[in-house]
């Protein structure tokens, strides 16, 4: 199997599951011990956690406080409903998990439009009364980089507060700088799945999510996972240390994709984006055909969290494609352990495949 799915999920690290693996914990091991019990044992695996807890600080603003959650979709949730705005404004392209919570919270959100190139306008209007402003630092499908720190801005001279799901991001660019709320995942730079978190502004109150017994700053209750905690730190350090070697890198891939793919047209801007991500469209192909026949390729037609919807992308739309273009699309994605010759390959047999279907 070659993988090309970088963007749904990215493997575990080494050094990542090496820091996890003293806190899996068994009968022999004290590794397993609860982070919030007051003995030797649960004060080693709260050591744990607060170093893991730095490591990931590192990778974001200074002046904030990082808050674990389940995964990315968590923060968000909490990030949006515990900030306590009724008013909302979203870039038209954003994941679901901004999406389907602003809904919930203002079902009249405006939705920031994007132009044939992804982006939404750096001065883009920001309705008066808003409260929360959200744009996403790297699109999850199409892999543009939006002006988040100009929005930032214009959100808060709006009086309203920004929140950036930086899960495509971080790790790989720097943060915003001057966002109030950052919503990141293990998964998507090389650490374990079920682990996210919610960086805060300091002097940002938020109102629960899920109440208990009060754990992480009173924000989310329930106990933490030191394993998860230890490997979600360590590939925030790693991608920390390796940013730069790892930016090198997919955009070396990403030329020699597109060179192999070159009659193919590019959806999303070909300047402002993160070169792990490729995605095209080849009017007339038959996608689902195209996956059937390369079943030993990981690759996506979008976003993994609405495969096998049958809509077509809402990504897409927003760019102003039709349902017809937005279905003949691919995504490619790829990274640190990505490898040259098997990317070729993939492209190559990607090409031939289109072609036998005289597309």
């Amino acid at each position: 199997m070659i993988y090309l799915d970088y963007q749904a999920t990215t493997p575990l690290a080494p050094e990542a599951r090496e820091a996890m693996l003293p806190w899996l914990g068994g009968p022999e091991t004290t590794g397993f011990a609860n982070p919030h019990s007051p003995h030797r044992s649960g004060r080693a695996a709260a050591a744990a956690v607060e170093f893991a807890r730095a490591q990931v600080a590192a990778l974001l603003p200074a002046g904030g406080r990082v808050v674990f959650t389940s995964g990315a979709t968590e923060a968000i949730n909490l990030a949006i409903h515990g900030s306590g705005a009724r008013r909302l404004a979203v870039s038209s392209i954003e994941h679901a998990a901004v999406l389907d919570c602003a809904r919930v919270v203002d079902p009249g959100l405006t939705l920031l439009p994007v132009d044939a190139e992804g982006l939404v306008a750096a001065d883009a209007a920001i309705p008066a009364g808003t409260g929360l402003v959200a744009v996403m630092q790297v699109n999850n499908e199409i892999g543009t980089i939006q002006p988040v720190e100009a929005l930032a801005k214009r959100a808060h001279a709006a009086g309203a507060l920004f929140l950036c799901d930086a899960v495509q991001g971080a790790g790989k660019l720097a943060t915003p700088a001057n966002a109030d709320l950052i919503a990141v995942s293990a998964h998507k730079l090389y650490g374990p799945k079920g682990i996210g978190a919610l960086w805060v502004r300091d002097g940002l109150d938020l109102a629960p999510l899920i109440r208990g017994g009060g754990q992480e700053q009173g924000l989310r209750s329930g106990t933490l996972s030191p394993m998860l905690c230890a490997g979600f730190g360590a590939a925030a350090s790693l991608a920390q240390a390796r940013m730069d070697g790892d930016t090198a890198l997919v955009r070396d891939l990403w030329q020699r994709a597109r060179g192999i793919l070159g009659r193919w047209t590019l959806n999303g801007s070909a300047d402002r984006r993160w070169h792990g991500n490729l995605n095209l469209r080849l009017d007339g192909l038959d996608v689902a055909r195209l996956m059937s026949d390369l079943r030993d390729l990981a690759f996506s037609a979008g976003s993994a969290c609405a495969s096998g919807s049958g809509r077509p992308s809402h990504v897409l739309r927003a760019l102003g494609l039709n349902d017809s273009l937005s279905k003949s699309s691919i995504r490619l994605g790829f990274g640190r352990y990505s490898d040259f010759r098997e990317l070729e390959d993939a492209c190559t047999r990607i090409e031939a495949a289109a072609a036998v279907q005289g597309v």
